[in-house]
């Protein structure tokens, strides 16, 4: 492990405690009390839901099957996504984004640099996963500081934990209309009782993608305007080889995964982005009994590169390597007390070398240990955790640039969590969670020096930031009657020092000057051939996010045909309580509703979904249609799933309210119009 693990590593994943989920399905369950389903990342194996959780698989992530994480999860209650095109985005949760948000690989670290920018895309693809789990609020903290917003756990089995009998396998494939795109994923797994073995493979392609109305496009080789979003295309490929071997109740497993593409930025006509990730992962569990009744260990070393070319020239290079650790025990339980200790240790390394570097060469290294104690009664039940970290950032300058310098911080962060579940009677559950979160400032936002072109602005950190602290807030009540479901949550966040990127009303040049003269007007300084951009400086500033989520279903036919009309609405603001003045990017009201019909093998919807206008006036309101259709059959021993689907039926024009492109780039990359989507899923 030393020669792995060089130094401190990990902790990527500290399990999602305090959590279970409400599955999101095609249909929805007709049994007359509310179900458990189990949140793989639950080191306590927990059904009853105390954090607002949510899983997506099957049927129900297949109709939602994107080329990024983000689009995959935007429109669930509470999830937007940052849309920098449709080639890179993360999820937002509760208006909470970038470094927030965590996003795991099997409750493991995903290191990449899509927290940086936002054209850059994580290093995960969509279509080779399983199930994607999605934990809101502070029931997530024990993932850390960086999970105060939330948890996305996406989940593809490459180290399988359950013994297999025999073969089995997945074969997906779609085409689409609306950019030229195809898609394919194979997997496949074998076993006995002694061992499991798993292989993926998947590759798309697209072009660019069709919208509504006439862009602007400088591309070589493209049309001066087209109903296209220029230089949107990508290609990406992914494949994975494992395996587990099993002894008694004990469980050792090991995987290798690559995941390569190249898609236009978007932004910038000419300006594609060329990636690689390569991830080594391990993940064991181990049956001790006495007092330490299981030890679960996982641990993966990740390296990440991507080069950013202008045409054919290469050039700034960004890379992100790292290691991570956890050692989970999970002690034998006391009275009504069950619960689990750990420690986790990350650590790794950042480079950006090029004209578009505006982060120094870094290091970052966490260790952490964590509590997480849960007591059941008869009535419900109550959780507390807490999490306690020693953070270390260290910029060490750039060789060829001198704007950066050597620099360290030091910081101490600590977070607390305490939840509670009420069974009221069989149909009702009341829930409520508090969490006080402290988080470390990342690399960038401590010594950002330099011009961010994908964002049109030179960003400054400031190396005197110190610990970003909150409580929050979150009270819930669901309600199930047969296949009737309905469930509300409400938050409140407050932030003591909420690190925020704001314009400080300067200029900068790309050498770094300040405020240089552009008498003429056309954003480059005179005399210099120099690009002008406006500073944007990170800075703390006391905020509150407060919102809700509202969605059920409501069985309006219960036979041979069935139709369910389901239905969604959440709500975001969030305000710098400095000045009164709303956040930028923050998901407007949104509101949507899908009628399901399913008859035998045949299921259909039909749906809508409206945002509001912005409520800083970036967007304004819409309403998207959307349609699918299911067929069901079988083929020998396989189970076949035809499907189609039309994204945008009534080829709207939109903009996304949580884009930055909406402010940095108006009009150059509106949502996507009009699609069409075939596609077949067997199983055998």
């Amino acid at each position: 492990m030393s020669k792995f693990f060089p130094r401190s590593a990990l902790a990527a994943a500290c399990t999602a405690l305090c959590a279970a989920v409400s599955a999101q399905t095609a249909t929805p369950p007709t049994e007359s009390v509310l179900q458990p389903v189990t949140v793989t990342a639950n080191p306590l194996g927990g059904s009853d839901v105390i954090a607002p959780a949510q899983a997506l698989t099957g049927t129900g992530l297949l109709l939602r099957q994107q080329s990024t994480i983000g689009e995959a999860l935007n429109g669930l209650p509470g999830v937007s996504s940052s849309y920098f095109g449709p080639n890179a985005s993360r999820p937002i949760i509760r208006g909470l984004d970038g470094d927030r948000i965590r996003i795991l690989s099997n409750s493991g670290a995903t290191i990449d640099a899509s927290g940086l920018s936002y054209d850059h895309a994580v290093a995960l693809d969509p279509i080779a996963v399983e199930r994607i789990e999605v934990l809101r609020g502070p029931g997530a903290l024990l993932y850390g500081g960086s999970a105060v917003g939330g948890v996305v756990n996406v989940i593809d089995n490459r180290i399988p934990k359950e013994r297999l009998a025999g073969m089995t396998g997945k074969v997906d494939f779609g085409l689409s209309s609306g950019n030229s795109g195809k898609n394919g994923a194979f997997m496949i797994e074998t076993g006995n009782d002694k061992f499991a073995l798993h292989a993926d493979v998947s590759a798309r392609s697209s072009g660019d993608v069709s919208v509504p109305v006439n862009l602007a496009c400088t591309k070589p080789g493209s049309p001066p305007t087209q109903k296209k979003i220029c230089n949107s295309a990508a290609d990406a490929k992914s494949g994975a080889i494992g395996g587990s071997l099993f002894f008694g109740q004990s469980r050792i497993g090991l995987s290798v995964s690559s995941f390569t593409t190249n898609y236009g930025t978007v932004a910038e006509d000419e300006v594609t982005i060329d990636m690689n990730s390569r991830r080594t992962a391990m993940d064991a569990d181990f049956k001790i009994g006495s007092f330490i009744d299981s030890v679960q260990v996982q641990a993966s070393n990740t390296s990440y590169k991507h080069t950013e070319f202008e045409g054919a020239t290469a050039g700034t290079e960004f890379k992100n390597n790292g290691n991570d650790l956890r050692l989970q025990a999970r002690h034998a339980k006391i009275a009504n007390l069950q619960g689990v200790i750990g420690l986790q240790l990350d650590n790794n390394r950042f480079s950006a070398d090029g004209a578009e570097a505006f982060a120094p060469y870094s290091k970052t290294s966490q260790q952490a240990l964590f509590l997480y104690e849960e007591a059941a009664f008869n009535w419900g039940k109550l959780s507390f955790g807490g999490r306690i970290e020693n953070v270390k950032v260290q910029s060490f300058g750039n060789p060829i640039i001198a704007r950066f310098t050597p620099a360290q911080r030091d910081f101490k962060p600590s977070s607390y969590s305490a939840g509670a579940l009420l069974n009221l009677n069989p149909a009702w559950q009341f829930t409520g969670n508090f969490a006080a979160t402290q988080r470390a400032p990342k690399d960038y936002e401590l010594f950002a020096d330099g011009p961010h072109i994908a964002t049109a602005a030179y960003e400054v950190g400031d190396t005197n930031l110190r610990k970003e602290k909150s409580t929050s807030f979150d009270v819930g009540a669901r309600w199930k009657s047969g296949a009737h479901f309905a469930q509300i949550n409400v938050f409140n966040s407050r932030f003591k020092n909420y690190i925020l990127l704001d314009a400080t009303g300067n200029t900068r040049g790309a050498d770094a000057e300040l405020n240089p003269v552009d008498a003429d007007g056309d954003g480059v300084a005179d005399g210099s051939g120099e690009d002008i951009f406006p500073e944007y400086a990170y800075a703390q500033v006391p905020a509150r996010f407060t919102g809700f989520e509202l969605s059920g279903n409501w069985r309006l036919m219960d036979a041979a045909n069935k139709l369910d009309l389901q239905w969604r609405v959440d709500s975001t603001r969030a305000t710098n309580t400095a000045n009164g003045q709303t956040l930028p990017r923050i998901s407007p009201l949104r509101m949507g509703a899908t009628l399901v019909w399913a008859q035998g093998a045949w299921g259909a919807r039909i749906g809508f979904d409206h945002n509001a206008k912005a409520r800083d006036a970036s967007t304004e309101s819409y309403v998207l249609w959307n349609l699918a259709a299911t067929y069901k059959m079988k083929a020998k021993d396989a189970d076949l799933l035809w499907f189609a689907r039309l994204d945008n039926a009534g080829d709207k024009l939109a903009y996304s309210a949580t884009s930055i492109l909406s402010t940095s780039a108006p009009g150059k990359s509106p949502l996507p119009g009009r699609s069409f989507k075939v596609g077949l899923q067997a199983q055998f």
